[in-house]
């Protein structure tokens, strides 16, 4: 999931193309004789060749510069590059970047093969060999979303990672690895080209920032009895696995440590990380040694019988309803014709399109009961863990509900197993609130409710979980309240994943929150890089974070976290209001499916 609501982004909304002063004289001039002389005609054809000339160049330059970008992912290069060196990584060798920044960069390095035709919804399998030295300099496709249009940027065939790493690092380094899990809703690559160079920048080159693609959307999570028999389910929760077991192996060609991995996810990427740490009901595979989990997203994970109608409707909605195989018969249709069916669309019994209709399921393997009840059980990876949310969570999504039907409507709609006395209970929990600039009466409930819901209370119970059975001492928290002011004029608040920019820095990520990072907001990125990067070198915030920056204290059973505000980073208990409701969707989490 991306940050919402759009703001005008700074790279593809500037001017395009002035025409030149002298155009319109040139105009006015052409039209003061009705027969100019020859050499005039010279004269203003040779102007004209010039004008032309220079709007071509002009032109050229300028689409050639946003050739590749979309609205989504809208980045600015760091630094410039030149050819780097190259790493054998057995299967195959690929030769990098070198930045100006003293960074190697590694893009588009295939750690699965292609998961098309017959490996389509099957766990990853070992990349093929190849010969020679491929080039590791360009971002390989991502994989398609819901809507996505395939394009030579966004293709089926899209396992794989990018790394940035010091320059100067051996594979006798063993530095730390930041493995980061992109966003998107489970129902696309929503940040394919967050870049790690400022990361590893600010870290003194002391990190190794990786970034990676996997399966979303039907082709992640297409569910059922046909897939669950003769396929995997949770393909794109597989793929992510996959990588972590490819770290294990090639790491420690790029200076890395293999047993210091860390986590590091936002919004679907954090809720990854809150899967990948009960996945298989917490077995530690030795995978990864600490974990980073931002604005944690956790949708319903119904059971794949409970998901049959979704596989049920793409079938029939292809020429595969009638095959005697019919998950043999969707592997054989062409990605292009089958990701039209990739698509939101209402959960069954319900008419409203939800925001995120692909998602993850409790398949009774990899998730051997909902996540929730795994946390309660302490049936998780026990290592250090950083977690935490923004103010607002659900100002983005919230429905702009005129009244406590289309409120409770709305929730029904992302949660359909509520039942009544569900509904009953949230509207308890959530009473009309004081009307908010430019939404209706009933929005601020309606946010405040997603929100918990979906990202905040998954989040506190988590930190629960942990603080009850892992060691409390390696457990932090925040709640990010930095004001961006287009946001906060519009009704938003401090929205789902604001705190982007002050991780990655304004220029790195897709995040339309950015612009502020550049100016007002700037003072903000080195208290909050520098916490992150302590944390991902010595599984502690505290060690090695900024000289401004206060003493980061322990969640606990008084709950504590650091509120990030500008010049005002403080710690706080989470009050007993949120305690609550917090408690109350845990409770409910049979009917959220969480």
């Amino acid at each position: 999931m991306t940050v919402a609501p759009k703001q005008p982004d700074p790279v593809s909304e500037e001017d395009s193309v002035h025409t030149p002063n002298n155009a319109n004289n040139i105009h006015d001039g052409a039209a003061i004789k009705k027969q100019p002389s020859r050499k005039k005609w010279f004269i203003i054809g040779a102007v004209v060749f010039l004008i032309v000339l220079v709007l071509s160049l002009t032109l050229g330059l300028y689409y050639g510069l946003k050739k590749g970008k979309s609205s989504d992912d809208d980045k600015e290069e760091p630094a410039k590059k030149r050819e780097g060196p190259s790493v054998d990584l057995g299967y195959s060798r690929y030769q990098g970047n070198v930045l100006e920044s003293n960074i190697h960069e590694y893009l588009g390095i295939r750690y699965a093969k292609a998961p098309t035709g017959d490996l389509r919804w099957k766990a990853p399998e070992e990349p093929g060999s190849t010969s020679g030295t491929l080039k590791a300099q360009e971002y390989a496709p991502y994989c398609p979303g819901v809507n996505d249009g395939l394009s030579s940027r966004i293709d089926e065939d899209c396992l794989f990672a990018n790394i940035w790493t010091p320059a100067n690092a051996t594979s006798d380094s063993k530095l730390p690895v930041m493995v980061f899990f992109q966003s998107g809703g489970y129902i696309r690559n929503a940040s394919p080209y967050v870049n790690g160079t400022q990361l590893v920048s600010a870290s003194n080159n002391n990190i190794i920032f990786v970034n990676f693609n996997y399966r979303v959307g039907m082709f992640g999570f297409l569910a059922s009895k046909e897939v669950k028999e003769d396929g995997d389910l949770n393909a794109g929760l597989l793929d992510q696995r996959f990588l972590l077991k490819w770290i294990q192996k090639h790491i420690e060609e790029f200076g890395g440590d293999p047993e210091h991995v860390i986590l590091h996810g936002e919004s679907a990427g954090a809720g990854s990380v809150a899967l990948q740490l009960v996945a298989y009901g917490g077995k530690d595979d030795g995978l990864f040694a600490g974990a980073i989990a931002e604005s944690t997203f956790m949708p319903g994970l119904p059971s794949p019988d409970d998901l049959q109608y979704q596989y049920d409707r793409v079938v029939n909605a292809t020429d595969c309803a009638d095959a005697d195989d019919t998950l043999k018969c969707l592997r054989g249709i062409k990605s292009a014709d089958l990701q039209s069916h990739n698509a939101k669309a209402p959960f069954d019994g319900r008419t409203y399109r939800s925001y995120f209709y692909w998602a993850p399921t409790t398949d009774g393997d990899m998730f051997p009961d909902l996540p929730s009840k795994l946390y309660e059980k302490g049936e998780f990876v026990r290592v250090p863990l950083l977690s935490g949310s923004c103010t607002n969570e659900g100002s983005n999504y919230a429905v702009n509900a005129g009244s406590s039907d289309q409120f409770i409507r709305y929730m029904q709609n992302e949660y359909p197993y509520l039942t009544t006395d569900d509904t009953k209970t949230i509207l308890d929990l959530y009473p009309q609130e004081p009307k908010i600039a430019k939404h209706d009466t009933w929005f601020p409930s309606a946010s405040r409710a997603y929100g918990e819901a979906t990202f905040i209370c998954p989040t506190n119970n988590i930190l629960n979980a942990f603080a009850e059975h892992a060691d409390p001492k390696t457990i932090w928290s925040y709640r990010y309240n930095v004001a961006i002011e287009e946001f906060t004029n519009d009704g938003y608040g401090v929205p789902h994943v604001s705190n982007a920019p002050a991780v990655f820095g304004p220029d790195m990520t897709a995040a339309k929150a950015g612009p502020s990072y550049r100016t007002y907001n700037a003072p903000m990125i080195p208290i909050v890089q520098n916490y992150w990067i302590s944390f991902a070198r010595s599984f502690d915030p505290n060690t090695h974070r900024d000289d401004d920056a206060p003493r980061w204290e322990n969640w606990g059973d008084d709950q504590r976290r650091l509120v990030f505000e500008l010049n005002n980073n403080t710690m706080e208990s989470v009050d007993k209001g949120q305690r609550e409701r917090c408690e109350a969707w845990l409770d409910m989490s049979g009917s959220t499916k969480q």
